[in-house]
């Protein structure tokens, strides 16, 4: 069986309120147009989850709501404080107790770059996979039956695309 996994950095946020903390701030112009590329991208490809991990923080939740809007189903949504600027072992940690064909999850950088990079067999060759750039993309599939017996560098990419590659953002 095949495990299938959406990996998603948030949306472009917005500084406009330096009165806000971290977690509370959301999503800029630019970020909100991402969401509406990313979205009809994954809805045209049919990257579909069944299954969402987001991070608590207003802007992963807003990213997965935008985006959510453009998708033809409704998965089982599951915000995670956890996420909240985790390192990779956590997001593995989190991700090994899903129970989805397809998995969509929702985090922050650095550890959502770096836990890509540990994801895969072969990093695709895309200038924005290493900095994985915010609402950046990756699709990758798991021979797999459940999560838990997910292992690091098994990853084979299906897809990675950042807002850039959809339009000039």
């Amino acid at each position: 069986m095949t495990r299938r996994l959406v990996l998603l950095r948030h949306a472009k946020s917005s500084w406009g309120d330096l009165d806000l903390k971290d977690h509370d701030r959301p999503l800029n112009a630019r970020g909100r147009a991402s969401c509406e590329a990313i979205g009809g991208w994954l809805a045209a490809q049919g990257h579909l989850p069944d299954q969402v991990l987001c991070s608590s923080a207003v802007r992963t939740r807003e990213t997965w709501n935008r985006i959510a809007g453009l998708l033809p189903s409704g998965p089982q949504v599951q915000m995670e404080d956890r996420l909240y600027l985790a390192n990779p072992e956590t997001l593995a940690d989190c991700l090994s107790r899903c129970t989805g064909q397809t998995v969509a999850l929702l985090a922050h950088n650095p550890g959502i770059g770096e836990f890509a990079q540990q994801l895969v067999a072969t990093p695709p060759a895309h200038p924005g996979f290493a900095p994985y750039p915010t609402l950046a993309t990756l699709v990758v599939t798991f021979p797999i039956d459940d999560w838990s017996d997910l292992a690091l560098g098994s990853g084979q990419v299906v897809d990675f695309i950042v807002p850039r590659d959809l339009t000039d953002l």
